[in-house]
């Protein structure tokens, strides 16, 4: 799985997240994880796949290309369904890269993110009126227009 395999935005990962790829998708199948590290660590299991891909592509380009090969074994036609391939790959790794690092940007530093948010509980303070006091007379009265 590419989960496993290493990609080129580990590092921004673990500089973002503040821990380990590993343990970043460690975190990320508890409960409390949040939706960013989510999509964050699908992102990058996209192109950690896509990164594999352009690597096959280029060695067996590599390969083919040897020095030592004989000639004969050389197919236009191959190198040219080699470089739509490459093309394809690379196209899909430049967009996951891309989407990955705009994700990356909007996240808070990790100092922040660690802290959970605090929000103030309202309560209300002073007695509500009871119902058997009276309406004030203009209350719920549509307002008329004026010309």
């Amino acid at each position: 799985m590419s989960r496993d395999k290493a990609s080129t935005m580990d590092a921004d990962l673990q500089k973002v997240f503040g821990n380990p790829v590993p343990e970043l998708y460690e975190a990320a199948a508890s409960l409390d994880a949040s939706p960013a590290l989510a999509h964050a660590l699908e992102l990058r299991s996209f192109l950690a796949l896509t990164e594999e891909q352009v690597a096959r592509v280029r060695d067996r380009v590599h390969a083919d290309m040897d020095p030592d090969r004989a000639m004969s074994e050389l197919s236009a036609d191959k190198l040219r369904f080699d470089a739509q391939w490459l093309e394809a790959a690379l196209e899909a790794r430049d967009g996951y890269r891309s989407a990955l690092v705009k994700l990356l940007r909007t996240m808070p530093p990790p100092a922040q993110q660690s802290r959970p948010i605090r929000t103030a509980q309202l309560r209300a303070t002073a007695p509500l009126p009871s119902s058997s006091a009276p309406a004030p007379q203009r209350a719920g009265a549509a307002r008329t227009r004026r010309p």
